[in-house]
């Protein structure tokens, strides 16, 4: 998988690119990163990338014009290229939305920066995104929070495809279930008794009712379409704990 980012701060991917399992995958030639700086798109003798807004106001903005030069000499060199603009006004990105994009062969990431983008920039690109109801400075962290979540279901990133099933906002739309290890007690605190037993069965059934309990205890806006069976709706409605219920 490609991934192009647009940004005015190309080295902070430095390190991103050569870090964990996503550096080993950009190692072995599964993902492809290759920053752009928006700022050699730029005119003048400054580069300038930003200015004041029209009409006042605190801040800069973005200028259109170095983002628009930039954004085709992406497309022309891959006219099939997905182009996302990260921004807080975006969608949110949810995992339904990391399996699309995970869909395309080259996604380009635009990253935002000071107070905004000009607005005439979001008709250049296929979609926005947002990761979150929160501000950061700059697109940059978000970027890297998209390649992240997006590379885990790129075949050859995982050392087991099945290691994305089974997490948090998995294929069942739950929260995962609770993890142990060594020591079997810790100040007072015992590892469950069924998770050594041997018994995998018993196992598998104590994790997904733990799953379903930890998601509506935690996210309950979750558990109201996620993938339950009709013997696990009436379960945790006897509980009490579907939503909208204390």
């Amino acid at each position: 998988m490609r991934w192009t980012v647009l940004t005015l701060f190309p080295s902070v991917f430095d390190s991103i690119c050569t870090a964990s399992l996503f550096g080993k995958a950009v190692e072995a030639g599964v993902i492809q990163v290759r920053p752009v700086d928006i700022r050699d798109h730029a005119e003048g003798k400054h580069r300038s990338v930003d200015d004041s807004p029209f009409g006042g106001g605190v801040g800069m903005v973005l200028r259109v014009e170095p983002v628009a030069r930039a954004l085709e000499a992406v497309r022309a060199d891959d006219p099939a290229v997905h182009v996302v603009l990260l921004t807080p006004q975006g969608r949110l990105l949810d995992q339904a939305r990391v399996g699309e994009l995970a869909g395309h062969a080259h996604v380009a990431l635009l990253c935002g920066r000071y107070e905004g983008v000009d607005d005439r920039i979001c008709g250049l690109v296929d979609e926005e995104l947002s990761v979150g109801d929160y501000v950061l400075s700059g697109g940059e962290p978000a970027a890297w929070v998209v390649m992240d979540a997006v590379c885990r279901l790129v075949p050859g990133v995982l050392g087991k495809a099945e290691s994305t099933l089974e997490e948090s906002h998995g294929a069942a739309g739950l929260l995962e279930y609770p993890q142990y290890t060594r020591p079997r007690e810790f100040r007072g605190q015992a590892v469950p008794e069924v998770l050594l037993s041997g018994d995998h069965a018993a196992i598998a059934r104590w994790r997904r009712r733990q799953a379903i309990v930890r998601t509506a205890e935690r996210r309950p806006d979750l558990l109201a379409r996620a993938d339950l069976s009709e013997e696990e709706r009436v379960w945790i409605e006897q509980l009490g704990r579907v939503p909208g219920r204390g």
